[in-house]
């Protein structure tokens, strides 16, 4: 008997009803991929409202990578909730906050002694890692990159590489913020790294003097811009401008982090250190958090009450997080999350003509759909019939890319190969019916 079990149409009757009630009081600009109720989860299985048992592909967009629901998180948030849930560390101390700060200052890469602030979020913490960076170089400039995403608040969405779905009719955006362009190899295999990296000085030429440039932000691996994977000889050449400069390197980790890319953070692919880490989603396994980790000398920069928030670095997060780290240490979760982008690859390699690429590394998996491997054309609406038709029949996935026509994975590195098995099946399944019918 395998895990999923579909036992109603799906959506099913409670999910539909639920969905309904979603539609009279939530806002249209809050989305949902999936329109399940679900009323429990456990490891990388979700059952929902109508007892349909699903098969999770998505691990909350990086957020579950120990899995739903990991019973010694669990414990220790129970244990927490009988002393004390938030006295507010800008009030009081407390020492699961100083512990996983001392923690992620000896993790996070870089052979210089570190600091590290909590805040709520992905977003907040890139927020925060501008202010520092302005404060410690004095300058206004941030440099991001083409089809990257940092988060949906003022700053971020300004970062932020992709226009559709997050920037349209908000503007205008935050100044002093410029783009240049990221690798893609599958897309754009002409052009070298170097004549990416001459991209930034002829943006210095023409458009901002390096000398006001406080930090250029990167993603190591694309996440919504389509898991895109970047050369080492890319990375360390953005590590060498922003020394040439004096310009802080931040490293968006906030969906790579916590052992997603088989290594605990992804810059350790590259051999290279970035000046300050930004970290969320996998950080407390779904409690919300997020650290801003970076060289000592700047995070000093910005003075005392220059930084702050009131529910960011909670009891319940720094002592989930503290558990998370645990976890993928007891467990090896990072072998695992190999293990599992090495399965993924080898399963799917042949299963379509509409795969134009599989790409990725770890656990965090693009597979990127086309009309025609020659023609590379983007094929979105295959994406979306690719999705429904998953979850119809019990495996959760999720779209990325600048043109909406790349699957994402980012299983819980928790899943069992059988169940990997299983929903790799569904995917074949799916993609070999939607190949038939496109052929007739």
């Amino acid at each position: 008997m395998g895990f999923i079990e579909i036992k109603t149409t799906i959506p099913g009757p409670r999910s539909l009803d639920l969905w309904k009630k979603r539609k009279d009081a939530v806002p249209n600009g809050i989305s949902t991929n999936i329109p399940i109720g679900v009323s429990e989860a456990s490891g990388a299985l979700i059952r929902d409202m109508d007892g349909n048992c699903f098969i999770d592909l998505a691990g909350g967009i990086g957020t579950l990578n120990v899995g739903h629901l990991p019973p010694g998180i669990v414990e220790v948030l129970k244990e927490q909730l009988d002393c004390f849930i938030h006295p507010v560390f800008s009030v009081t101390m407390y020492e699961s906050y100083i512990q996983l700060a001392e923690k992620l200052n000896r993790l996070v890469p870089g052979t210089f002694p570190k600091k590290t602030i909590f805040l709520n979020s992905g977003a907040e913490g890139v927020e925060n890692a501008i202010k520092i960076a302005r404060r410690f170089t004095g300058r206004p400039g941030i440099i991001s990159f083409e089809r990257s995403f940092h988060g949906r608040t003022f700053m971020t969405m300004s970062l932020t590489g992709k226009v559709k779905d997050f920037k349209q009719g908000f503007g205008p955006m935050a100044t002093d913020v410029y783009k240049v362009p990221y690798p893609y190899p599958y897309r754009d295999e002409q052009t070298t790294d170097e004549e990416l990296l001459n991209s930034f000085h002829r943006l210095f030429q023409t458009t901002v003097d390096p000398r006001d440039v406080a930090a250029i932000m990167m993603e190591p691996v694309q996440g919504e811009g389509g898991l895109v994977v970047p050369s080492a000889t890319f990375v360390k050449g953005v590590r060498k401008l922003c020394d040439q400069f004096g310009i802080v390197f931040i490293a968006d980790e906030v969906q790579t982090g916590f052992a997603r890319t088989g290594k605990l953070f992804a810059m350790e692919h590259f051999d290279v250190e970035a000046d300050i880490t930004v970290l969320s989603k996998s950080i407390a396994a779904g409690i919300p958090l997020a650290a801003v980790t970076g060289k000592a000398d700047i995070m000093d920069s910005p003075k005392q009450k220059e930084l702050g928030t009131t529910l960011g670095g909670s009891p319940l997060g720094c002592i989930a997080g503290l558990k998370v780290l645990e976890m993928i240490e007891k467990e090896n979760l990072t072998d695992r999350a190999n293990l599992i982008g090495q399965q993924i690859k080898k399963r799917l390699a042949h299963s379509s003509s509409f795969i134009g690429e599989i790409r990725g590394i770890g656990a965090m998996i693009g597979i990127e759909i086309v009309k025609d491997q020659d023609t590379m054309e983007p094929y979105p609406e295959m994406v979306k019939d690719i999705v429904k038709k998953c979850y119809e029949n019990g495996v959760i996935i999720l779209t990325a890319g600048a043109y909406g026509n790349v699957i994402r994975l980012l299983p819980p590195l928790v899943i069992t190969d059988a169940e990997l098995s299983e929903a790799l099946a569904v995917l074949e399944s799916v993609l070999s019916g939607l190949e038939k019918e496109g052929n007739c």
